[in-house]
């Protein structure tokens, strides 16, 4: 097929006032308001480390300036992509995530920063695969749901095997190790299939396994099981295993109301470790204040709601991939964005999760800028007839 039959086929519309007054402008701003303060306060919390390490204190800054930009391609290229395609690939996906993360564990490939083996060295930038499989594996299970929704709720071996797929997943996460993407994974899914339609009992028992699977490896992991007695009393060891939450609290404390001014943080001044990536927040609290950390619990909050009238919007029209998609989208987003802020503020244990579409990241950033494109093609369809058309067809 040609470059011009394709995009004639699938270009957004521009009639009636073109494709501007048709995307989701709440979703779009929200968006670019989380990407353009992430860079902002990257750049304000890495700038000791990156003097350090490179001599350039703008080095993580510029890369995560070319990275948002990057991006915004991969979003907008994301808004010509049909939901019907998405859905009848779903199986290579599918393959395609349980690819890159057994590549990653193979020695020479995956390559191993601080005993994690989660990237994969392209030369020009490194990979974490964790990222892209979890959206894949999202994208196969929301077709599962569709093709098998009629019996889902009769027959619990249908969840079961759906699940069975995700925790082979899950257990080559663990293997890099990346509990906290395992854990999001999972929870996205269960929500998925709950919302599809499974019986609640089969809901509750496969959420009961999972919880118990996770204790366990908890329990049975030393250095997990210091993170979490760690979180239960930091200040009993502040500089061992407390280390990290003790220098988050102090941040948050620090902010008081209005902060201390962008730029005048103390705690990153080699105190708080990975203050650019998992304790971006904090840095935030203490720069910003608290109300600009309540804002940013808005803006994840609004991004959320939005997928979730999206899904609700496919729903009601009978677009059953596009609806399950976008609410796992939504999950993710939410329970991340949720698990991060708990982790800056000492109300969940240490898990290593960046905060969406902020936190220094380029796979995180880039998954993440494709999801919101996702999320502008389903409710494109949603609102406009001769894509609607197109995609049942």
């Amino acid at each position: 097929m040609s470059a011009v039959v394709f995009r004639e086929q699938h270009a957004v519309p521009k009639a009636d006032g073109g494709w501007r007054g048709r995307l989701d402008m709440p979703l779009v701003l929200i968006t670019l308001t989380l990407v353009a303060l992430g860079l902002v306060m990257v750049a304000s919390a890495s700038m000791p480390m990156a003097d350090r390490l490179t001599g350039n204190p703008f080095y993580y800054f510029e890369r995560q300036m070319v990275f948002a930009l990057l991006g915004l391609v991969a979003a907008w290229l994301a808004l010509f992509v049909p939901m019907r395609v998405l859905e009848r690939t779903g199986f290579l996906f599918m393959a395609s995530a349980l690819v890159l993360l057994v590549l990653v564990l193979i020695p020479g490939v995956g390559k191993t920063v601080n005993g994690s083996a989660r990237w994969i060295d392209l030369k020009v930038f490194q990979i974490q695969v964790s990222e892209p499989a979890r959206l894949a594996l999202l994208i196969y299970l929301s077709g599962y749901l569709v093709r098998y929704s009629e019996s889902l709720a009769v027959n619990p071996l249908v969840a079961l095997r759906a699940i069975l797929v995700l925790v082979v997943a899950g257990i080559l996460m663990l293997l890099e190790p990346d509990f906290g993407a395992t854990a999001v994974l999972m929870v996205a899914a269960l929500a998925m299939i709950f919302v599809a339609g499974a019986r609640w009992t089969t809901f509750v028992a496969l959420l009961l396994a999972c919880a118990v699977a996770m204790a366990g490896l908890i329990w049975y992991s030393p250095y997990r099981w210091a993170r979490f007695t760690g979180f239960l009393n930091p200040w009993s060891d502040p500089f061992n295993t407390g280390f990290q939450l003790t220098q988050s609290l102090m941040a948050i404390g620090s902010g008081h109301w209005f902060g201390l001014g962008l730029g005048e943080s103390v705690q990153k001044m080699f105190y708080l470790p990975e203050a650019h990536t998992d304790f971006l927040f904090a840095i935030l609290a203490e720069e910003l204040g608290l109300f600009a950390s309540i804002a940013v619990v808005l803006l994840y909050a609004g991004l959320v709601w939005r997928a979730l009238i999206i899904a609700d919007r496919a729903a009601a029209g009978g677009r059953w991939f596009s609806a399950y998609l976008s609410f796992g989208i939504g999950i993710w987003i939410g329970v991340q964005a949720f698990v991060n802020i708990g982790v800056n503020m000492g109300v969940l244990p240490t898990k290593g999760l960046t905060l969406p579409l902020m936190s220094y990241g380029g796979s995180s950033l880039l998954v993440m800028c494709a999801m919101v494109g996702l999320l502008l093609r389903a409710e494109l369809e949603n609102r406009l007839p001769r894509l609607r058309e197109e995609d049942s067809a």
